[in-house]
């Protein structure tokens, strides 16, 4: 690993699907996650990204992480927001500044193509990420002064 993680950060492409599925499968492992097989990850990740649908960015050559957003259109400005659907690092990799770097890298790839918010969510005893997010900047708005705790809620349909 160089002392500069962050220049050996790149964008993926569709042809990078299968490295993102093992990445994200790993990770889903590692955290008790359902998880669909590699196969058919890379298969929706190739489609995905073939379609400018996600970003993901790799770290590494192997790839060592990876982070994955989406934009959307903004109902409060002509921008768009991203969102931090997953920002994960190989156990062995971690605490040398590659998820610190994939992080930036994110939020320099969203405000160059045009995003002005940025939001993500983690588990609550995930102090790791916690802390690198609140590091970075982020709010978290269930111990924020100035507001009402904020609540996630979600359904598989």
């Amino acid at each position: 690993m160089s002392a500069q993680p962050h220049s050996e950060i790149r964008r993926a492409g569709a042809g990078d699907a299968a490295n993102v599925a093992r990445l994200l499968h790993d990770f889903n492992s590692e955290y008790d996650e359902p998880t669909p097989s590699v196969p058919a990850l890379t298969e929706r990740l190739g489609e995905l990204l073939g379609e400018n649908e996600i970003t993901v960015l790799l770290a590494g050559d192997p790839p060592t992480g990876f982070a994955l957003f989406r934009l959307r259109p903004s109902l409060w400005a002509k921008a768009a927001d991203a969102y931090l659907e997953e920002l994960y690092v190989i156990p062995e990799h971690r605490r040398k500044g590659i998820g610190r770097a994939l992080l930036n890298a994110a939020i320099d790839s969203a405000r160059e193509t045009g995003a002005n918010h940025f939001e993500l969510t983690t588990g609550e005893t995930d102090t790791e990420a916690r802390a690198l997010y609140e590091s970075r900047g982020f709010t978290n708005h269930e111990g924020a002064p100035d507001g009402p705790r904020m609540l996630y809620y979600e359904i598989d349909l």
